[in-house]
């Protein structure tokens, strides 16, 4: 698993977080979940096309995807590359295309 300063940084190519020069700063809420556990509400704080932060997640298993639903998106696939006091960091399964960024980011942070 990746640091929390390694998230975020160029040259990932969306595969180990944000690799992406582009993030927003937000607080959006969220619902996510791992495996078969119940729907979660959760803050979103950080997207980039490449991925996100949640704070005050908790306890995560990095080893299994992490499903989540952002208002305006359909559910989508993501993997935890980092934990921090509570905090977790996800790389998407495929990153956001920049359109449907620009236009998620202009939703949540009106």
């Amino acid at each position: 698993m990746q640091s929390y300063k390694g998230f975020g940084k160029s040259g990932s190519g969306g595969q180990g977080g944000r690799g992406d020069n582009q993030r927003v700063d937000l607080s959006a809420v969220c619902e996510v979940r791992q495996g078969m556990a119940e729907w979660r509400r959760v803050t979103l704080d950080e997207l980039s096309p490449g991925g996100f932060r949640i704070n005050r997640f908790g306890e995560a298993d990095p080893s299994q995807p992490l499903r989540i639903r952002i208002p305006g998106l359909q559910m989508l696939s993501a993997r935890i590359v980092w934990q921090k006091d509570g905090a977790i960091g996800c790389a998407f399964a495929a990153p956001l295309h920049a359109a449907v960024f620009e236009h998620i980011t202009r939703s949540l942070t009106r």
